[in-house]
């Protein structure tokens, strides 16, 4: 006689099953989508290389030069000593068919002028509009810095102490406006009698300059702000304040003026530590991963990976950035547009492209040298950052935090990466005046 035992399985080892399986089949299939629309994408923008090359010869005279060869290759054809200050991550961007070689094509052109086409003057699909080329009429262009100046009786009498300055910096597509219209009209009496503002635009944001022959490297940025506002002003005692990208270029400002500064406050600073060699390629996939979800990201990938969509997209909405602006207006019944908005379009692809690539993923392998230099200084270092921000993941605060100990970090709860100024200006800006130590 033969016996069977039989041995039941409690419930909860196979309860799970299912649902990990749906979840495991669900990341699969948006894996394959994924790449399917990139591969797609990749094409697309093999196209319109050829598309723009032909059309700028056409219409300019020569084809503007991309980067979807490899390095040595634009080397050889770019005699420009900047070169050198590029970011690895505007060469490194893979596309499957410029992989393949399919650009070879594209290369029998003739490309052996410099970039850009002087420094007046924008390409047919930038905007020419009157506010977007006006900074073209000064011989000499500087940024567009608006400047808050202390009551005038008061100088240098408040309790004996002379006035103080602080330059404020702002994000990528962005502009002065984040502060002027959210922390210079929350000021306290005692910073509007003893503080002067500066509030800067960007090169090649807002009103300021935006040449075709500039690279929008680190240091461009920092000898513009030397000769717009340090060296006018002869600045020798200031504080920084900076929001995402412009965090960047205030570290690289403190650490260039560290007997200056006095304090530096950073909101939301993208800082990811890394060997120098990778750090521009995983700031560029931490920040701009190629994913379809979230669709912040999405857009964030598609406009940092892909030059000539992001050309597209500039040429439909910032060429236009009047008419959309109207129709805006015509459908919110306002006639005064959210500041956010408008700044969204003060850019032209050439200085957002070159800005993004060469400050907030070139900056990236600087930036533990600049953390380093105020580890061992006596600037006031503080960090502001949204508990919901989705631009900049919450680690950064703490990995600055891990890097410059005495730092003082602050996490806003449920606010993200704008809001954790908009919407709660007062707060913001009292906490700003709380760091500067304001007394009178």
């Amino acid at each position: 006689m033969y016996y069977i035992t039989l041995h039941y399985l409690p419930a909860h080892r196979f309860g799970n099953f299912p649902e990990k399986m749906t979840k495991k089949t669900a990341e699969i299939l948006i894996t394959a989508f994924s790449s399917i629309v990139f591969l797609f994408l990749d094409f697309l923008d093999f196209l319109l290389c050829l598309f723009y090359r032909c059309v700028d010869e056409f219409l300019e005279g020569n084809a503007s030069p991309c980067y979807c060869g490899n390095r040595e290759e634009k080397e050889t054809t770019v005699n420009d000593e900047r070169e050198s200050e590029v970011s690895e991550t505007l060469y490194g961007r893979k596309n499957v068919f410029g992989e393949m070689g399919f650009l070879g094509i594209a290369r029998k052109c003739k490309d052996t002028k410099k970039r850009g086409g002087g420094m007046v003057g924008n390409r047919w699909s930038d905007c020419g509009c009157e506010a977007c080329i006006s900074w073209t009429i000064n011989g000499d262009p500087k940024l567009h810095v608006v400047v808050r100046e202390p009551l005038r009786a008061t100088l240098e009498d408040c309790m004996g102490k002379p006035t103080e300055n602080v330059i404020f910096l702002h994000g990528f597509l962005s502009s002065s406006l984040f502060w002027t219209e959210t922390v210079f009209p929350n000021l306290s009496e005692p910073t509007k009698r003893n503080y002067r503002l500066f509030a800067v635009d960007l090169l090649g944001f807002g009103r300021s300059p935006k040449p075709r022959d500039c690279l929008y490297t680190l240091k461009d940025h920092l000898e513009m702000i030397d000769k717009s506002v340090i060296c006018p002003f002869q600045l020798n005692s200031f504080h920084l304040v900076a929001h995402s990208m412009g965090c960047i270029i205030a570290l690289a400002l403190a650490a260039k003026y560290l007997n200056s500064v006095q304090s530096i406050t950073l909101i939301a600073p993208p800082y990811f530590p890394s060997s120098k060699e990778s750090a521009s390629l995983t700031a560029l996939r931490r920040l701009a991963d190629r994913r379809l979800w979230p669709p912040l990201l999405f857009a964030s990938s598609v406009m940092s990976w892909y030059e000539h969509l992001g050309r597209c997209v500039c040429f439909i909405i910032c060429r236009n950035h009047r008419t959309w602006e109207w129709i805006l207006s015509l459908l919110s019944g306002r006639r005064d547009l959210n500041f956010m908005i408008i700044d969204l379009t003060g850019h032209t692809h050439h200085s957002a492209w070159h800005t993004m690539h060469n400050v907030i993923c070139g900056g990236a392998k600087l930036m533990d040298e600049y953390l380093e230099a105020l580890k061992d200084s006596a600037v006031s270092v503080n960090v502001i950052q949204g508990s919901h921000d989705q631009v900049v993941p919450l680690e950064c605060s703490n990995n600055i935090k891990m890097k410059v100990p005495n730092a003082e970090v602050n996490i806003i709860t449920n606010a993200d990466h704008n809001t954790v100024v908009v919407g709660r200006e007062m707060d913001f800006t009292q906490d700003l005046e709380r760091t500067w130590g304001i007394s009178c």
